[in-house]
């Protein structure tokens, strides 16, 4: 079975890496993450789940959709193994971004960590949540 994610990344700046980059490379390393929870939801992904890929920063708003193509294992730039990554591939762009102000204004996102922790990097996407940001993204 599928799980759903979503993982943010600032697009622009020193350590920035936008959507159009991982179009350009076709596949990459998801790294960098540190915060504790992140980690763990990281540990949960499997390869062949999906995930929204997210710009933070001044845009906030979700782009498009990778998968992910490795099991988690240690970050290989990292002396402590607890630091895990996945390798993750380009799927396809939304056809529309959906904003962090579309997604506040639906009451079935309220407990969503993405509204109620806003700096966690990594963090699963519930099914229904799922299927309502990609509809919204054809609109």
């Amino acid at each position: 079975m599928v799980n759903y994610w979503l993982a943010k990344q600032e697009p622009s700046g020193p350590r920035g890496y936008p959507f159009e980059q991982l179009k350009k490379d076709k596949k990459t390393v998801w790294d960098g993450v540190h915060n504790n929870l992140a980690l763990k939801h990281i540990n949960n992904m499997k390869k062949g789940d999906l995930c929204i890929f997210y710009h933070t920063g001044t845009e906030r708003q979700a782009v498009g959709i990778m998968e992910i193509i490795t099991n988690p294992y240690p970050n290989p730039k990292e002396e402590n193994k607890r630091f895990v990554v996945v390798d993750v591939k380009y799927k396809k762009p939304l056809k529309r971004p959906v904003t962090l102000d579309e997604m506040k204004k639906e009451k079935k996102f309220k407990d969503w960590e993405l509204l109620r922790i806003s700096r966690l990097s990594v963090m699963p996407v519930p099914k229904p949540i799922w299927d309502e940001i990609l509809k919204k993204s054809q609109n």
